[in-house]
């Protein structure tokens, strides 16, 4: 986490992760010409978010894009906040997500496990059920096939489904998603999440991109995806169960 802190204890720092905040996907172009800066400069400090895991890019044709990665500061917030003060950071956390309007959002974590492990605990329905809020999934893990998400204490009802667009074990995964646990999010449509794996010595560099998101639309559709994958990382490397407000929804 030095890293982070590092990053974080610059104000210029600070103010790209407001504006990559404010507006998701921006070129470095767009970026300079909010800060009275060269173009060197922001360049260095991008790539000192970028190393911290606070940023990640996408080409996007002949640009690059610069998207906020909250996943690092939400492992932060489990370590030392949730334990004294977990619901103000609850509230404030849902008024800035609440706040966006994204269209797709990018988040990576970095685990200390290998490819086929990781790739397990994505599809294996017990496992899965570890990190994500008790919820288990039935699926067809196949190119095409449909899958259900549940939960035990919901009254047997389907929370979501979708497709699994594409199956290429242990290096990635895409779906497409319909939230159903309410009226609210089934308004939404569908969306789409890819599971992207690389191995790294003897860790895995995952990157979950949440994707043909409406913009302005309901937050709750992507606004777990830093706790799930928060208790991905602590289930596979030290076995035990993060505590998140996701996981106690059903408890």
């Amino acid at each position: 986490m030095d890293a982070v802190f590092k990053a974080l204890s610059d104000p210029t720092r600070r103010d790209l992760l407001d504006e990559l905040f404010r507006e998701d996907g921006q070129t470095l172009g767009a970026l300079e010409a909010r800060f009275d800066m060269t173009r060197f400069g922001i360049m260095k400090h991008l790539k000192i978010l970028e190393e911290a895991g606070l940023v990640v890019t996408r080409r996007r044709g002949r640009e690059k894009l610069h998207y906020l990665n909250p996943v690092p500061i939400r492992l932060v917030h489990d370590r030392w906040v949730s334990k004294y003060a977990e619901p103000w950071a609850a509230a404030l956390s849902d008024l800035k997500t609440r706040l966006e309007s994204p269209v797709e959002k990018i988040f990576e974590i970095y685990i200390k496990t290998t490819p086929e492990r990781l790739w397990e605990a994505i599809t294996d329905s017990d496992t899965r059920s570890k990190y994500q809020f008790g919820n288990t999934h039935i699926a067809d893990w196949t190119p095409g096939g449909h899958y259900e998400m549940h939960n035990p204490k919901a009254n047997g009802m389907v929370l979501g489904e979708g497709e699994n667009v594409e199956v290429d074990p242990p290096r990635r995964l895409v779906q497409t998603m319909r939230a159903l646990w309410g009226e609210d999010v089934k308004a939404e449509g569908t969306s789409r999440v890819t599971w992207e794996i690389e191995p790294v010595g003897d860790s895995c560099h995952l990157t979950v991109t949440h994707s043909d998101l409406r913009e302005g639309g309901n937050d709750q559709i992507y606004g777990g995806w830093p706790m799930i994958l928060s208790g991905l990382k602590t289930w596979l490397e030290t076995g035990e169960v993060l505590t998140t407000p996701g996981s106690l929804m059903y408890s």
